[in-house]
């Protein structure tokens, strides 16, 4: 059983910065593929950032260039690195990874940008 827990959200002007880290637990195997999706109000959750085996990364178009995935310096955790943030970028932040054929999920940080 592999438990995800992120941290780092919050409330920010537009144009800021925000960092949010995600730590996994429950294994003591590398976690090859962790990524980053948001949910924001009433849409479906959306994959904002992935990062998979050979540190091959992934971004949704509308956070290239703004939005960084990297692995911490602890073994299975994963930051994601937000700047100039918009408002469009609110949204509930959830940290998922991949574990012998399941799915797992964090309970999701909140990050709210306002105008």
């Amino acid at each position: 059983q592999v438990q995800l827990v992120e941290s780092g959200g919050g409330l920010v002007e537009a144009g800021g910065s925000l960092t949010l880290s995600c730590v996994a637990s429950g294994t003591r195997l590398l976690l090859d593929y962790m990524a980053w999706y948001r949910q924001a109000p009433g849409k479906q959750p959306e994959l904002v950032a992935s990062r998979a085996p050979g540190d091959v990364t992934n971004y949704a178009d509308a956070v290239k260039g703004r939005f960084a995935i990297s692995r911490g310096n602890a073994k299975n955790t994963v930051t994601l690195q937000m700047n100039t943030l918009k408002v469009e970028d609110t949204g509930v932040y959830y940290c998922t990874t991949k574990f012998m054929g399941r799915n797992y999920w964090g309970q999701g940080t909140q990050v709210t940008v306002s105008s």
